[in-house]
């Protein structure tokens, strides 16, 4: 039995850029006193996931790198990995665009920053599926890529990606990863089902494809949101069998804590998966 103790950052939406990265030091620092390895935050969560319902700062390369920095050394002093929602700015190239022959740093995408138990920044895993509403604000990554902290290996899916997309979950298992961590944002609206107890058949399909994305590949799935009143899912981690380990009350602010066992994680269904071409004609 090999275990590993992660935390799930399932906070209330920052009402201010600093107040994300205020809150993401604290939880960092609680994560430690709960003695866990990992550490993971919602969709966006530094300066804020942007959507129309909610005002959020106009992008800032630089607050960015000071968000890092800071959160970074919150993570060496408290000796844990972490994997933060967050965005940053990429280099795009308009060299193929009538007019464009240069390169200029004007692309912002969804990405989860991986940062080691040490404080050195390991990587970072872009957004790839974007969801429709998103288009206009965010441009999609192209690359899925592994991160390991000590004996755990783990991918991560954002959000839509996770829910619709299979294939974003069975790539980091087929390559070994134990668990797929991801990081989402999902409030209510005016007219959405307020659940109370985790996959409510009444509710929407999203948490169900969790026990799904588990299940499917013999891995774990954590799946992380914000704290916010009628939320209609919440943090979660769910077996590799697809049964719920654990899940957080919906709306309620604090630290998702549970101890995984690796072992159980073999991957065993992702690597029995065979991809189908459409026949041809």
């Amino acid at each position: 039995m090999s275990l590993v103790r992660i935390a799930l950052a399932n906070l209330p939406f920052p009402p201010t850029p600093a107040d994300s990265v205020a809150a993401a030091v604290r939880a960092i620092a609680d994560a430690s006193g709960e003695h866990a390895d990992i550490i993971c935050f919602p969709e966006g969560f530094v300066p804020g996931y942007r959507t129309a319902a909610r005002r959020v700062a106009p992008p800032d390369a630089n607050f960015l790198d000071r968000a890092w920095r800071t959160i970074a050394e919150a993570a060496a002093r408290a000796n844990v990995a972490v994997v933060l929602g967050t965005e940053r700015f990429v280099e795009s190239d308009t060299s193929g665009v009538p007019g464009g022959d240069r390169r200029v740093s004007d692309v912002l995408r969804l990405s989860a920053l991986v940062i080691d138990r040490d404080g050195t920044i390991d990587g970072v895993q872009d957004k790839v599926q974007l969801d429709p509403s998103e288009e206009d604000t965010y441009s999609p990554g192209s690359e899925r890529r592994l991160f390991h902290a000590g004996p755990l290996t783990f991918g991560i899916a954002i959000c839509h990606e996770g829910w619709r997309y299979p294939e974003t979950v069975r790539w980091a298992a087929q390559r070994g990863a134990h668990i797929v961590f991801h990081p989402h944002f999902h409030e209510a609206d005016a007219f959405s089902y307020r659940p109370s107890r985790f996959a409510d058949p009444a509710n929407s399909f999203h948490e169900k494809a969790a026990l799904c994305r588990a299940a499917e590949n013999t891995c774990y799935f954590a799946t992380v949101n914000y704290a916010s009143t009628g939320s209609p899912t919440t943090s979660a981690i769910v077996r590799p069998d697809g049964t719920l380990l654990r899940y957080q009350p919906y709306g309620v602010s604090g630290l998702l804590v549970a101890d995984v066992d690796l072992s159980e994680a073999t991957g065993l269904l992702a690597s029995r998966c065979r991809s189908y071409s459409a026949p041809s004609s």
